[in-house]
């Protein structure tokens, strides 16, 4: 488990996205952003975050503050998840955990009793200069990204 703090650097990653793009630390320099993490696309608590982040879009972007969303799910089901629910900020596909091992949110969870790795619903806000300016972990949905956007109001 990554013990990323407020103050850390931000743990470099390149990830393929919805719209054919590519999202990276790089792809960021200068410019704040949310990264969050979720566990699966198109499940309910998932479509009400990205719901939720992309309502907070046009209050962010005044701030010039973007999002993205990384999950497990490979390139197609995350296209067809943007698709669905017409959310705009790019979603990355992080199918070898690579990201998410890197910011400590690729972990043991429990479902009845049996042991399995899987994503920890988690939210970073990153500075421009690329480091870590607040972190939330076990993310419930209610509320959340619009105490992330209250955050992110504070680096715009």
């Amino acid at each position: 488990m990554s013990d990323l703090s407020v103050g850390s650097p931000a743990p470099d990653f390149t990830l393929p996205a919805t719209g054919g793009r590519e999202v990276s630390l790089a792809s960021f320099k200068g410019k704040p952003f949310i990264l969050y993490f979720y566990p699966k696309a198109d499940t309910p608590g998932c479509t009400k975050e990205a719901c939720a982040f992309q309502e907070a879009l046009p209050a962010l972007a005044s701030t010039g503050i973007e999002v993205v969303g990384v999950s497990p799910d490979k390139m197609p089901a995350i296209e067809k998840f943007a698709a669905k629910y017409g959310l705009t900020f790019p979603l990355a596909s992080d199918a070898l955990q690579t990201a998410a091992e890197a910011y400590g949110t690729w972990v043991e969870k429990s479902m009845y009793g049996r042991k399995y790795m899987g994503m920890e619903r988690s939210t970073f806000l990153i500075d421009k200069n690329g480091k870590v300016a607040a972190v939330w972990r076990n993310v419930k949905v209610p509320g959340h990204a619009a105490e992330v956007k209250e955050a992110a109001a504070s680096l715009g």
